[in-house]
């Protein structure tokens, strides 16, 4: 099966696609509609994702066109107290909304939707990634552990927060004599 993966632009008519996607993903998973205070980058898409230059959001399509998985990122705009000495929004992204059709699970799309994001995010000056999950969400601890995140704070609150990050390694690749052989500088 061929996955398109995009990065979403100011089209009206996609975004109300990809909000829809969003609303029902967030109803399905976790068996609740809409809130003001934790859904305000899905209503305004595009002045948290699209018209920012260093923010992006991509959106994977089937091969008939569906969407089928998500991925935001953009720089870290929270203002939690323990982390106002590590983050910043010149240096620090932050991962949200990555979610994956159940049908199209367990075959790397996750993965590969986080190397997107990730790589967008090293494109543009970040140093490091931070998100934030539950334990409460299935498997979502260990699939951000093995992408490279350390936990960085466990809460132990009622809603099972754990606060997450990752460096972005940025290799300077330059060639040698052969085309096929590489040195890499780290």
């Amino acid at each position: 099966m061929n996955v398109n993966i995009k990065m979403l632009s100011n089209d009206p008519e996609e975004i109300k696609r990809v909000q829809k996607f969003l609303f029902d993903m967030i109803k399905l998973e976790f068996g609740y509609d809409y809130v003001p205070e934790w859904h305000q980058d899905i209503v305004k898409m595009d002045e948290y994702y699209i018209d920012p230059k260093r923010n992006a959001f991509f959106v994977a399509y089937s091969e008939d066109g569906d969407i089928i998985g998500t991925i935001g990122i953009r720089a870290y705009d929270k203002d939690f107290k323990q982390f106002r000495h590590l983050y910043s929004k010149e240096t620090t992204s932050s991962i949200w909304r990555l979610f994956v059709d159940r049908r199209y699970r367990r075959c790397g799309l996750a993965s590969k939707m986080f190397s997107v994001a990730e790589n967008f995010g090293k494109e543009n000056g970040y140093s490091n990634i931070y998100l934030h999950t539950h334990h409460t969400y299935k498997g979502a601890f260990q699939f951000w552990a093995k992408m490279g995140f350390v936990t960085t704070l466990d809460e132990g609150d009622e809603l099972e927060t754990i606060h997450m990050e990752k460096y972005i390694k940025k290799l300077k690749i330059s060639p040698q004599a052969s085309v096929l052989t590489y040195a890499i500088k780290i």
